[in-house]
């Protein structure tokens, strides 16, 4: 498969789709708002993996995930346990540390919703984050799952902090396996509980020491869907050679890069720093490479070897920022 192919078929996935409708809401909404999205009062734009409130101490971090419906109608325990996943790491990328989280749970009965309550349970006890409360119906026709958390940070790691000749670096979990027939590369269920909180807790000495302030978690639309919107949000361009990224043995490169890890980051650092941040992850048995550069072109080139492609022209397309922002 070419790298152009590759591309064709990332744009028109499932997870770039969903993406790419953030920047019709959030277009509508500062249409709705005084002063436009700007007014909400956040540290950071819309577009980062949490709210950030600045309260005088550091930030508070806000953050919600909702899981698509046939996903919690067919795995409904990985579903519960993914909904509390998720969101801890959105805490963990701003450079945050979680507090507690609730959910909003829909089904059909209270039996339905036994084996989704039981992941989000496995899931607050591995990563130590309590279930504070919540909404419960259940007596509606489908299975809807949504969890919100609450974390606070010192110092933030943000989507808007890259710049023009950092180096983007990846880092991930490759101990792990899909969950079939889905994406979710799935390195925490089983895990031991004290290395997963140690792993995270990279992130926030990261932010607080300094050596990086630009991150995201790697969602649904895969490695190099994370990094059009870090990309984007940060108003610059990328050069990223695919044959770098960090891979399991065995998977297939066009499966990988639509791959939802249950730890997996894009970092945006400074080139002096690069070796240190390299060295934190490799001390806990992470993976972490340098997969490319960052630059001011407003596009995104992916490449391996001499083969290349634009996988995304800001300039001309929005991805989750709609243009006017």
């Amino acid at each position: 498969m070419s790298v152009a192919e590759l591309v064709a078929g990332l744009r028109e996935s499932r997870g770039f789709r969903h993406k790419t409708d953030i920047a019709g809401v959030v277009s509508s909404l500062a249409q709705r708002l005084p002063g436009g999205a700007g007014a909400l009062g956040q540290a950071v734009a819309l577009g980062d993996d949490c709210a950030a409130l600045a309260d005088g101490d550091g930030y508070l971090l806000f953050a919600i995930e909702g899981m698509v419906s046939d996903f919690v109608q067919a795995m409904p325990w990985f579903a519960g346990y993914s909904s509390v996943m998720v969101n801890v790491s959105d805490i963990y990328a701003m450079g945050g540390r979680p507090l507690a989280v609730v959910d909003a749970l829909w089904s059909d009965g209270i039996e339905a919703a036994h084996e989704v309550l039981a992941g989000m349970a496995a899931a607050s006890l591995a990563y130590g984050v309590p279930i504070v409360g919540g909404h419960t119906n259940a007596r509606s026709d489908r299975a809807q799952l949504a969890v919100s958390i609450v974390g606070r940070a010192k110092a933030l790691l943000s989507s808007f902090n890259a710049r023009p000749g950092d180096r983007l670096l990846m880092a991930v979990d490759l101990r792990g396996r899909f969950e079939e027939p889905y994406p979710f590369w799935n390195a925490s269920v089983g895990a031991d509980a004290a290395r997963l909180r140690g792993d995270l807790a990279l992130l926030p000495h990261l932010a607080e020491s300094g050596l990086c302030d630009a991150a995201k978690d790697i969602s649904m639309a895969g490695a190099l869907g994370t990094a059009l919107m870090l990309l984007e949000c940060s108003k610059v361009g990328a050069r990223i050679d695919l044959d770098a990224l960090p891979q399991p043995p065995g998977v297939p490169l066009a499966r990988w890069i639509t791959a939802f890890p249950s730890f997996g980051y894009l970092l945006a650092v400074r080139e002096e720093r690069v070796a240190r941040v390299l060295a934190q992850f490799e001390a806990r048995a992470l993976a972490c490479a340098e997969i490319g550069t960052i630059d001011a072109s407003r596009k995104v080139v992916v490449h391996s070897g001499d083969d290349a492609a634009v996988l995304w022209d800001f300039s001309g397309e929005p991805f989750i920022v709609p243009a006017d922002q």
